[in-house]
Parts: structure tokens; sequence; C-alpha cells
């Protein structure tokens, strides 16, 4: 009965050295996506220091994104660039 448990307990060790171990692309895999992310970070220590950031202020920065979302509404008339100059 002993036995059946000794070969209960060896046989997920003897499994786990058929195991292919994994190639150097797995082991850095997704550190491209991350590294790229960390690179947009403009002041990772921003926590840290209390220094007011450079930028513009509040209410710049409201009328500059409202600007944005009114020129969705009322897009600019497109014309015709063969049509230029043309018959005038």
């Amino acid at each position: 009965m002993k036995r059946n448990y000794l070969h209960a307990a060896l046989l997920p060790l003897a499994l786990a050295a058929c195991v292919a171990p994994a190639p150097n692309v797995d082991r850095n895999l997704g550190m491209a996506t991350t590294d790229l992310r960390t690179a947009q970070i403009l002041n990772p220590g921003a926590e840290r220091n209390a220094k007011v950031p450079n930028g513009m202020d509040g209410a710049a920065a409201k009328s500059a994104y409202d600007q944005y979302q009114k020129s969705f509404k009322a897009p600019e008339k497109n014309t015709n660039t063969f049509l230029i100059g043309v018959g005038r």
C-alpha cells in the first residue's frame, strides 16, 4: 500500500522533469508594452514633488478642450483641391 502512495507522490515530479524550459522570448513577454507605458509618463516622481508642473492653467485647458469638441460638431467645409483658382 505504501508503494502506491510513493508512486503517486513521485509521478508529478517525474512529469515536471519532462517539461521543456521556457525560451527567452517567454521570459520577457510583455516587457515592451510595460517599457512603452513607462516611457509615456511625463513625471514619474510627481507624488513626491509638490512643485506645480509646467503647462496650461485650468481655464486655458478647458477652453482648448471646448474648441476641440466644437470642431467635431461643425467641421470646416472642405473645398475641392482640384478646382482652386480654376475659372476665376
